[in-house]
């Protein structure tokens, strides 16, 4: 499995010719045409910097084929489509051509005690790829690569410690970076990694770069 990275929250799986696009936020300039051309499109939950509406909904006019998964509220947002936008939970699981997906969740993190918590789900693919949405969700399942958010008014450092140790993936990319200087993204994958307090390889992929999985 091929994963490229692009702004923010927002991935690119690809495998044996199927393409999973996971939050493809309004941070993401290429959301339109990620969405266009993807098999599926999976939503972590409804926060726009995770779900770029219009070009979800430009995607589905578009591409015919196209399904997305999302939480309920999403699927409000978007509607149905003839029943390519379908509502997704925790303990769910489904396939995307040959690749399959388990659903856990299902809360946002907390960003403060006088905000709605919203559902958030998140995505482990092909049981290897783990995207957790905006939150410190732990599978208990073995990760190959854990997506590890590291900024955002709910996001803290200790916290994101002690969550790749609960995850304890083989490795992690850093993404949810874009609030971080370039200062700050070294830091934290210093502290996260494995010669901080996280001890797994932690990495910075840059915005258009790949890795195998």
């Amino acid at each position: 499995m091929e994963l490229t990275k692009y702004n923010h929250a927002t991935v690119v799986l690809e495998q044996d010719g199927t393409t999973l696009v996971i939050d493809p936020g309004v941070f993401t300039p290429e959301s339109a045409d990620l969405v266009r051309t993807a098999t599926a499109v999976l939503v972590t939950h409804e926060h726009p910097d995770h779900l770029d509406a219009d070009a979800v909904r430009a995607g589905l006019d578009a591409n015919p084929d196209l399904v997305v998964r999302a939480p309920q509220a999403v699927v409000d947002q978007l509607g149905e489509h003839d029943g390519r936008v379908v509502a997704v939970s925790a303990g769910d699981t489904f396939s995307v051509g040959p690749v399959p997906v388990r659903v856990f969740g299902e809360e946002h993190a907390v960003i403060h005690r006088d905000l709605p918590t919203i559902a958030n789900v998140g995505y482990l693919v092909d049981d290897a790829v783990f995207h957790p949405g905006d939150a410190y969700l732990v599978p208990g399942v073995p990760v190959r690569l854990l997506l590890v958010p590291t900024s955002g008014p709910w996001a803290k450092t200790g916290e994101g410690v002690d969550y790749v140790r609960a995850v304890a993936p083989e490795r992690a990319v850093q993404i949810h970076e874009l609030l971080l200087s370039e200062v700050g993204q070294q830091s934290n994958v210093q502290m996260l990694g494995t010669d901080g307090l996280g001890g797994v390889p932690v990495s910075i992929l840059p915005v258009g770069q790949s890795v195998t999985v």
